[in-house]
């Protein structure tokens, strides 16, 4: 068989695979190792063991199952009601009143977590029922906790960032410090959103809640505080340069088991179901991490990583025309992989692309592209027919796909803005790194 054959039997088995149901991870091994025995001849077994174990012995992964964990146990304890409790008094006098806990309460839960679905649950659980009983619609309440929930996937400590810094090479950190200005420019888009609603729609407003004093507000403060200063420590040690991303998820990790024991919610039992959460949660990523690096050996037996570059850089595309594409592309390709699975897949393939001179001129360097990457798969999230927000929030709230998905319409649409102005000012992402990199941290 010719070379063009043997590459369409891989792409065959590839996209089968994936389609089947088999565990992505798995999956991403078989066709690997028929990619070995079509293109190399070479032995499967010694090539799989040894990529699987370069993939996953990295230093800088260690980082990953300590900020799952910190989710799972913080996930655990009562911080979505004291969340609500201390953020209601502060958002209610806000046009559009209440909603604006879902995007506060995702945007602080996300930096504790990392996870766009724990993100989406804590939260969904505290504010779906309260913004219910208060009469608020039921489009707005849906739709502003799916978008908001996945500022879990960019504020750090992003569990897809880390997956990315590993796959490409770089540091977490800087990923990490790179993704704090969009995260917050994409909160506050979200709830100038909650604000154009609240004053087009005067029809749809709930009554308004009681006046407070400024005393009470701040005496319902001092249920935010453990996490807000949780926040600070895990941030605040990484961009000062105290810590590493490691060493800073194990504070995180401290920093959680001492607020559930604050909270009185740290038994033996939450304990061991955040240790098994976390297992299961980081198994899962190492196996996929483990399968896309067998994977992308196999595709550079192929050529075809190489093929597709080349025949890109032939049609001449702008780095922003390319960008764009590479939006849709993600777009399209997370509308069946989960975010993970798309960027190791992705990465063997787009790295040549973005790596060239025309690239760098614009100010897109690799901390940049890890934070465009983030973005358009937050928007995977909210996508059908496997956008996973949608089935967490048709879980908890009983209804249809199709009225869930409509909700995030919105929301998708500022999320294709936050790429626009991300191509328009990359220093959005670029400076907190630039900044510390200058000031010898990371």
């Amino acid at each position: 068989m010719d070379h063009f054959t043997l590459t369409a039997i891989f792409l065959i088995v590839l996209f089968f695979l994936l389609g089947s149901g088999i565990w992505i991870g798995l999956s991403l091994m078989g066709v690997g190792a028929i990619g070995i025995m079509l293109f190399d001849k070479g032995f499967v077994g010694a090539n799989l063991t040894d990529k699987a174990w370069e993939s996953a012995s990295s230093w800088t992964l260690t980082a990953l199952p300590l900020f799952i964990w910190m989710g799972e146990i913080l996930y655990r304890t009562r911080l979505s009601e004291d969340m609500f409790k201390g953020l209601a008094p502060w958002m209610a006098r806000l046009p559009g009143g209440l909603l604006h806990t879902n995007v506060v309460g995702c945007t602080i839960f996300a930096a504790v977590s990392g996870s766009s679905a724990a993100t989406l649950t804590t939260v969904g659980k505290m504010s779906i029922p309260e913004l219910r009983k208060r009469g608020y619609p039921e489009f707005m309440t849906i739709g502003t906790l799916a978008g908001s929930a996945t500022l879990g996937l960019m504020i750090p400590p992003s569990l897809t960032l880390i997956v990315y810094g590993v796959t490409v090479n770089e540091s977490i950190t800087q990923l990490f410090m790179a993704g704090i200005l969009p995260g917050i420019v994409l909160a506050s888009m979200f709830s100038l959103y909650i604000v154009f609603w609240y004053f087009l729609k005067r029809d749809q407003r709930p009554e308004p809640e009681p006046t407070m004093t400024f005393s009470e507000k701040v005496w319902n403060s001092r249920f935010l505080a453990p996490v807000i200063l949780l926040v600070l420590t895990v941030i605040g040690s990484m961009y000062s340069g105290i810590a590493t991303a490691t060493e800073a998820a194990a504070f995180g990790v401290i920093g959680a088991l001492v607020l559930a024991a604050f909270q009185r919610s740290l038994t033996f039992e939450t304990f061991f179901e955040s240790l098994m959460g976390a297992t299961r949660t980081s198994a899962m990523i190492a196996l996929i991490l483990m399968g896309a690096a067998f994977l992308s050996l196999s595709m550079g037996f192929t050529g075809l990583p190489r093929t597709i570059a080349e025949w890109i850089g032939s049609l001449n595309l702008s780095p922003t025309v390319l960008i764009l594409a590479l939006m849709v592309f993600y777009v399209l390709i997370g509308m069946f992989l989960d975010g993970i699975s798309s960027v190791v897949l992705t990465m063997a393939v787009i790295l040549p692309m973005i790596t060239t001179p025309a690239f760098a001129e614009l100010g897109f360097d690799l901390v940049w592209f890890g934070i465009f990457i983030v973005v358009v798969v937050e928007m995977a999230q909210i996508t059908p027919p496997v956008g996973f927000n949608l089935f967490v929030l048709q879980g908890m709230t009983k209804h249809e796909m199709g009225y869930i998905a409509r909700t995030a319409v919105p929301m998708f649409l500022i999320m294709v803005l936050m790429v626009v102005i991300l191509i328009l000012f990359p220093e959005l992402a670029t400076w907190m790194p630039e900044n510390m990199r200058a000031r010898g941290g990371g």
